[in-house]
């Protein structure tokens, strides 16, 4: 678990806040559900959290032997999570009445709460799958809400565009350009910014001293400096940086195409409890949820 961040003294331009990248790892490959292939960034023996994220697995193949068999149905409870879809189709069906299709550039923000039981199986047969799911932490006071839904298109998700080419998907948080993400009102104040850097060009922006974050290179490579001279690391397709403190990060592309998900949010600071599916602040709650998924209350 990282430690707590300092508190935020303003987003500064100069450098001298910059994150820098203090961990970075490639991930280990993982199977879940009835058998999916994919990488396991967060959530692993080696990275068990970034506080408030639980969980990262990326999943990219045209095999449809490494996804058709999908996320049959299967319980949750005391977080949420964030399935974002570069490419493919992915339908959801959950026991409170909800049912559709995540389409390429589309993204589905699931609040769990005190519980819900939901299937993610694939809309095709074959063809590119590819996209993440992210797991975020609730607070204690939040951990037994009602099950919700935010799900947007890609067509519905803000962009910005800047100066030099850079292009931004808002999907949670307000960019420094005052472009504001479809997803709203989560208790961990999430930025979720899906980046597009032209080679050569650099993207900089703020991200809360509050906030733990990192970053996901989906396509080419990006360098993040610190401000100080040519101080910088080159972090490759793949990889996942975890950032150090400060206010705002810069991100410069190497590649001829270079894509990244930038993530923060705010950290919580209290026990985390993991159970399978479940995740709660004590031992107890998870024997609890486990009991009411099996007894048939799990929703009450």
């Amino acid at each position: 678990m990282l430690p707590r961040l300092t508190e935020s003294i303003g987003f500064m331009m100069t450098g001298e806040n910059y994150r820098t990248a203090v961990r970075i790892t490639p991930g280990v490959p993982a199977t879940d559900g009835a058998g999916v292939r994919m990488t396991r960034l967060i959530g692993t023996a080696n990275l068990d959290n970034v506080n408030p994220f639980l969980l990262l697995d990326s999943f990219r193949t045209e095999n449809p032997d490494d996804y058709i068999a999908g996320f049959p149905s299967h319980p949750h409870r005391g977080f949420e999570t964030v399935t974002y879809m570069f490419a493919g189709l992915l339908r959801h069906k959950d026991s409170v009445g909800n049912e559709g299709i995540i389409e390429t550039g589309g993204v589905q923000w699931m609040t769990a709460g005190r519980g819900i039981v939901h299937s993610e199986m694939p809309e095709q047969k074959e063809g590119l799958m590819w996209g993440t799911q992210l797991w975020v932490n609730l607070p204690a006071s939040e951990k037994m809400t009602d099950p919700a839904y935010q799900e947007f298109d890609a067509d519905q998700l803000p962009k910005e565009v800047r100066d030099n080419g850079v292009e931004i998907v808002a999907i949670a948080g307000t960019t420094s350009q005052g472009t504001v993400g479809a997803v709203k009102g989560r208790p961990t104040d999430p930025t979720y910014f899906d980046v597009h850097i032209p080679q050569d060009e650099s993207f900089t922006e703020a991200v809360p001293g509050t906030h733990s974050g990192f970053v996901y290179v989906v396509q080419g490579s990006v360098a993040i400096s610190s401000g100080v001279g040519d101080d910088s690391c080159v972090v490759q397709t793949g990889n996942l940086a975890i950032l150090g403190d400060g206010d705002a990060i810069r991100l410069t592309g190497r590649d001829a195409a270079n894509r990244v998900l930038l993530i923060a949010g705010r950290a919580i600071n209290e026990p985390i409890a993991r159970g399978g599916p479940f995740v709660m602040n004590t031992e107890d709650e998870i024997r609890q949820a486990f009991t009411d998924y099996r007894s048939g209350n799990f929703l009450s």
